[in-house]
């Protein structure tokens, strides 16, 4: 009875590090630049999009050198200037295939004059850097790299450049619209959702060691029959937050 007393112990102790693992505590420099005044705009999002959860499980820090691709308008990157610092940098991208994403958000983004963000489209497909980063970051946009007849090559090439561009130890965090299990990439084009475990495989097998998953976007009352944009579900659809670090 006694060692099955510890050993119900030790469970519980390994499943409260998986917890204290996945909900890390939001730094003091991810705090602040939350509650920047000159945020107002977006602040109303934070508790949906889980933002201090979120930066926390992905390690950001000042002094890092950030990639987020395919911003939007620029939610996740405002936020990352406040983050990174003076001794940071930012880098906005949008492929060259998705330039006309940046119509708004690129012009929008270089008006506000952040010294540490340089937003651009880029002349290619597959995104590039001029220096090596220490976070790639990149939200509800994985799914989409496989549409248009791209498949599972499009995949390859994009986490070859992913690993390619980041640091010995850098970080890639891929946020993205789950699919039920199983589904692989038969709905990306139609849903627009994708099945976490193929994506957990394809970037593994270039190279990248999962970290974890941290689980504040999951959402059990969705069952991923929905397509994301669908009223009934947008804006909460079940979610998830995969943390790979290369090697």
């Amino acid at each position: 009875m006694r060692m099955i007393g510890m050993m119900a112990v030790a469970a519980a102790a390994i499943a409260t590090a998986g917890m204290a693992q996945s909900r890390p505590a939001v730094s003091p420099a991810i705090t602040k630049a939350l509650a920047d005044p000159a945020r107002a705009d977006q602040q109303g999002d934070d508790a949906r999009r889980q933002a201090a959860a979120v930066l926390a499980f992905s390690g950001v820090k000042p002094g890092d050198t950030v990639i987020d691709y395919l911003p939007g308008a620029g939610y996740w990157t405002r936020i990352f200037t406040g983050v990174v610092g003076a001794k940071g940098h930012v880098y906005a991208l949008w492929p060259a295939s998705g330039g006309k994403y940046a119509d708004k958000a690129l012009p929008a983004l270089r008006g506000r004059g952040f010294a540490n963000l340089t937003a651009e489209v880029q002349a290619t497909d597959l995104p590039t850097a001029p220096v090596p980063v220490d976070l790639f970051w990149t939200v509800q946009n994985y799914h989409d790299i496989p549409n248009g007849g791209g498949g599972e090559p499009a995949l390859r090439a994009f986490n070859a450049a992913v690993f390619k561009l980041l640091k010995k130890g850098g970080t890639y965090v891929v946020i993205d619209h789950a699919d039920a299990a199983g589904r692989g990439l038969a709905n990306t084009a139609t849903t627009h959702r994708i099945d976490p475990a193929a994506v957990r495989q394809q970037v593994e097998s270039a190279g990248f060691r999962f970290v974890g998953e941290s689980p504040v976007l999951r959402n059990a009352a969705d069952d991923h029959s929905q397509k994301v944009f669908d009223p009934a579900i947008r804006g909460r659809t079940d979610q998830f937050v995969y943390k790979f670090r290369k090697p």
